[in-house]
């Protein structure tokens, strides 16, 4: 970031520090549009994303507070829903607003534990120094890799001279070599980095623990093992015309059907999903780590009757979810 600063302040001082024209100039404004090509991405709000506010969604938001409390985490500046089967939390722009996202599917699949559990475990990533979400650490991830394409080689003098080929080909074997040393110090930078992350991940899920318990949190770490079969149970209830309820149901269903695969699901999520560049640790090893530790009670209980009124206070969004299921055929 310093270097992107400094490339703007001297392409800057370059474009006024000499009388108009001057050659001076040129240089000057390349590095200010270099400086703009590889200013750091805080990102935005997915537009895809339905946001949601306390009025029109009163329990849920309560049910947020109090995780968030038990947990010690700040409260979300932004709570909205999407279709897909996942959630995330993230902050977003120079203000670093805190974003929290329910994927409607797996929202309205998960039991009552479950559901405080991957709250717990989300909002956790606010508290817990994860690189991807911090000032000066989340550009590691965006801005070497825009720098290494930027420089990227291409073939642009076809049919020329010989002097300008030759020209052209020594330009190409110098971005080459640039790109290729950005690319690898943007791939250790990121090698380092995802250590981190996968460290915030462990420390989620010890705080998912803590708010709804050792065994609602390792059961909704091993729900995660088997979203495939969670995606295709939803698709099929919500065809037929069923809501949340049956969702419930489905993954009980699925749940107990697999119970002797599960073992044999968390050793293939080690061998699958351990990696140097994988912001998560495999699935088994989470559930390892959290089932290691000193159980946990639950802080926060939710109710069947919550839990209904909350799924109430969603009706609109699963109405929008299961209409965009109906016309992807």
């Amino acid at each position: 970031m310093a270097a992107v600063i400094a490339l703007a302040v001297v392409g800057g001082w370059l474009i006024v520090a000499f009388p108009f024209p001057n050659l001076a100039v040129v240089p000057g404004v390349a590095m200010v549009g270099l400086a703009i090509a590889l200013r750091p991405r805080f990102g935005r709000l997915d537009p895809e994303l339905e946001v949601l506010d306390r009025d029109q969604a009163p329990e849920l938001f309560g049910l947020i507070d109090e995780v968030a409390t038990a947990v010690g985490a700040p409260l979300p500046d932004v709570v909205g829903v999407d279709g897909a089967i996942n959630a995330y939390a993230g902050t977003v722009g120079l203000r670093r607003r805190k974003v929290l996202c329910l994927g409607l599917p797996l929202w309205g699949s998960l039991p009552a534990g479950g559901r405080v559990a991957l709250l717990g475990h989300e909002l956790g990533h606010f508290v817990n120094n994860d690189p991807r979400r911090g000032l000066l650490t989340q550009p590691v991830f965006t801005m070497l890799g825009s720098a290494a394409d930027l420089f990227r080689p291409v073939r642009t003098n076809v049919g020329a001279g010989l002097v300008e080929m030759l020209g052209d080909a020594l330009g190409r074997a110098f971005q080459w070599v640039v790109s290729r040393v950005l690319f690898a110090t943007y791939l250790l930078l990121v090698a380092v980095a995802l250590r981190d992350s996968q460290r915030a991940e462990y420390l989620a899920d010890d705080l998912a623990g803590r708010a709804a318990g050792t065994t609602a949190a390792t059961e909704f770490l091993d729900i995660l093992l088997i979203t495939e079969s969670l995606e295709l149970a939803v698709r099929r209830e919500t065809r037929a015309g069923h809501g949340p309820d049956r969702w419930r149901s489905a993954l009980a269903e699925s749940r107990v059907t697999r119970a002797d695969q599960l073992p044999l699901l968390r050793q293939l999520s080690v061998r699958d999903g351990a990696s140097l560049f994988a912001a998560h640790p495999p699935t088994g090893v989470r559930r390892q780590m959290l089932a290691g530790r000193a159980w946990q009670d639950p802080s926060v209980a939710l109710s069947e009757a919550r839990m209904e009124r909350i799924d109430a206070e969603l009706g609109r969004e699963y109405d929008r979810f299961r209409r965009t299921v109906n016309w992807s055929g």
